[in-house]
């Protein structure tokens, strides 16, 4: 018993673990995978450049909708204006159902169901600086 909580117990936790005071705590490794669903529309590195979506150099912590050159939906332009920003909480929130978190994005994309995927794909995009190194 004592075996099944001691297991159980970091277990729980774990969510509320991933984004540790608003700081990436996922794997970068792990999250480069997981960036692989999302390599038809986006870009990351140097040279990154605008496909389908916007490129994501920095976007860990950047406006929403604020990718020079882009044309983004009515709803992220909304949340822009608004003043939200992509903090891991945010993104989060928006990669596990993207529609659901902005009803009326362009964004096709389902979503990533599993918290750990989320967590990981955002520790791999916070390692792209603005400028794409």
């Amino acid at each position: 018993m004592l075996k099944k909580f001691l297991v159980a117990t970091p277990l729980m936790m774990l969510p509320a673990a991933l984004f540790a005071d608003g700081h990436v705590t996922g794997d970068a490794a792990a999250g480069e995978k997981v960036f692989r669903k999302c390599k038809a529309c986006h870009a990351v590195g140097e040279g990154a450049e605008n496909k389908v979506g916007p490129a994501l150099n920095g976007v860990v912590d950047r406006a929403v909708a604020s990718v020079e050159g882009f044309s983004y939906s009515d709803v992220l332009v909304g949340l822009r204006d608004a003043g939200t920003t992509w903090t891991p909480e945010e993104l989060a929130a928006f990669l596990e159902k993207p529609r659901n978190y902005a009803k009326g994005t362009k964004m096709s994309f389902a979503g990533l169901r599993k918290e750990d995927d989320r967590a990981n794909v955002i520790a791999y995009l916070a390692t792209f600086a603005a400028e794409g190194s």
